[in-house]
């Protein structure tokens, strides 16, 4: 592969790039390998791969840094004409941020909840003199209007908290472009964004990246996505490199096998159910009606102050799989929560298998609380990492059925099995795993209560496009294997439609429609359901120009 594609300069160049970690035995371990690729000035790289492929190792090199544990082995790497490899610590705390600036995932996680966004957002060139105080909010103010923020003169003084998702995502762009990098890394930023917001976020990034002739770095996991954003795409596996050439090339005819099944995966296909319709009299396994919660104290007549969700009412049958969708904070999580007993309801019934059930967990029967199992959607929060992967699924066998010795050994071996892990995974902690070897374990803990209903709370969003897949086929199996219902939560749209029997719509904590697995394609009066399917990324170069030029406001 030639490292200058172009007669020009490039603005990226990297060759023979090499990065170890060090392993407690002293030993090395290569992350990447004999990576080379060069960007353009005014170009947009994608690096693409599963989940531990090296796509933030490298994009974190180019700014000379690698995470604790880990260092830059060998390699050339020259960004903005500038050889990273040479910079001492001091110049490279001047290059990074000036020369490039880097954007992560998780916008939420990168602001100080205790500080104004403005304060945090001009903080780069004031800590290095590189304007006033002044002019750097004035400058702030004008990249929030370029960015399509709502209120761009007063939307600094608020508080991280006090903003969405999709906002937070732009303001930390504002953060990096302040200082007019040449390079700017984009690292998965609209992974954790609803549709309709990732979108919008996808077009203010491209609208910036274009009119600024910038050169980018972005590195994602969604292809649909990558083919909006990127001239040319390296794909990645197991740190080295599987496939490198132009976006349309790639797309369009994929040479490396891996390739192809990125695109076999990013094209969702729609999995067979294997729920036969119930008859018209027959019991839904479970019923909510009229279901109301929200958050925080309540008042003399039980409302509480933040409420979220507002007269829900649905069936769900046994075997069946119901997907619930909408934008963030519409109270897709919070309904899981009622469900569950998380969050007691504030007005309402649930219906389990015919009989009411407590509202809060707490007064809910054993027996009960093992047929409702819920897995939730970061498996490293919800896997204890100080527990073997043995530990954490023998609570549950011993906890509701009392297994001990061969039986428990038997049937662990029996929940392995049923997500596709081999044995030697019983020994290991949750950091050590892939995470979607953690989302099985995940998966193998909730069932290994031997459920009825599994409540799965966006289960694939924090997972390449390959291994979610698997995590969706895997889903499937099992309500074939073992009769299980399941009501699937995600703003995933084509997840929901690949694996589900319904879809409920919800908005504002109001559900709109509910649409069954034959209507999926056909066109809805519910504009907000339409809004929803057209903000969906095709596998295609040119579908974000057609939905920005038929963008309509519903």
């Amino acid at each position: 592969m030639n490292i200058t594609a172009h007669g020009a300069r490039p603005m990226v160049a990297v060759d023979n790039l090499r990065v170890i970690a060090h392993a407690d035995d002293g030993s090395e371990i290569p992350l990447v390998s004999d990576i080379r690729f060069s960007v353009q000035q005014g170009e947009v790289l994608a690096l693409i791969g599963e989940s531990g492929s090296g796509k933030t190792t490298i994009a974190l090199a180019l700014m000379g840094y690698a995470r604790h544990g880990c260092r830059i082995a060998s390699g050339n790497i020259h960004v903005a004409g500038t050889d990273v490899t040479a910079l001492s610590p001091r110049q490279l705390c001047q290059f990074r941020g000036n020369k490039v600036a880097y954007i992560a995932q998780s916008a939420a996680a990168s602001f100080n909840p205790a500080m104004k966004i403005i304060d945090q957002v001009v903080e780069p060139v004031v800590i290095h003199h590189v304007m006033s105080r002044a002019a750097a909010e004035k400058k702030a103010v004008a990249l929030f209007r370029e960015l399509a923020l709502p209120n761009p003169d007063t939307i600094g003084q608020r508080y991280p908290h006090q903003v969405s998702g999709g906002q937070l995502q732009r303001l930390m762009t504002a953060m990096a472009l302040i200082s007019d990098p040449e390079v700017v890394i984009l690292d998965e930023p609209t992974t954790a964004l609803d549709v309709t917001t990732q979108v919008e976020v996808l077009k203010a990034f491209r609208r910036v990246v274009r009119q600024r002739g910038m050169t980018a770095i972005y590195v994602s996991h969604d292809l649909a996505v990558v083919a909006q954003m990127a001239d040319r795409i390296l794909v990645l596996l197991k740190g080295t490199m599987a496939e490198y050439g132009a976006t349309e090339d790639l797309l369009r005819a994929p040479q490396a096998q891996y390739s192809h099944q990125l695109l076999d995966a990013a094209r969702q296909k729609v999995r067979p159910s294997p729920w036969l319709a119930e008859e018209d009299n027959a019991q839904p396994l479970l019923e909510v009606r009229d279901l109301s919660a929200g958050y925080g104290p309540r008042d003399a007549s039980g409302q509480p102050k933040i409420p979220i969700l507002h007269d829900i009412n649905f069936r769900l049958y046994r075997g069946q799989a119901i997907g619930i969708i909408g934008e963030s904070g519409s109270g897709k999580t919070t309904l899981a929560h009622a469900i569950a007993g998380i969050n007691t309801p504030s007005k309402g019934h649930i219906l389990f298998n015919g009989h009411y059930i407590a509202n809060a967990m707490q007064q809910r029967p054993e027996n009960e609380l093992r047929r409702i199992q819920y897995v939730f959607q970061m498996a490293d929060t919800a896997l204890n990492p100080a527990h073997c992967i043995e530990k954490i699924l023998t609570r549950p066998l011993t906890l509701f059925h009392g297994l001990r010795g061969s039986a428990l050994q038997r049937r662990l071996f029996e929940l392995l099995e049923l997500v596709r892990l081999p044995r030697s995974v019983l020994d290991r902690q949750p950091w050590t795993l892939s995470g979607g070897q953690k989302q099985r374990v995940n998966l193998a803990r909730a069932l290994a209560a031997e459920p009825d209903l599994i409540l799965c709370d966006e289960v694939t969003s924090a997972l390449d496009t390959v291994v979610a897949a698997a995590i969706l086929d895997l889903i499937t199996d099992l309500r074939r294997e073992l009769g299980l219902s399941v009501l699937f939560i995600s703003h995933d749209l084509h997840a929901v439609r690949s694996v589900c029997d319904e879809i409920i719509v919800v908005k504002n904590g109001h559900m709109v429609t509910q649409v069954a697995r034959a209507d999926y394609d056909k066109p809805s009066s519910e504009l907000y359901y339409e809004r929803l399917k057209r903000a969906v990324p095709e596998l295609r170069q040119g579908w974000l120009d057609e939905h920005e030029a038929n963008n309509i406001a519903l």
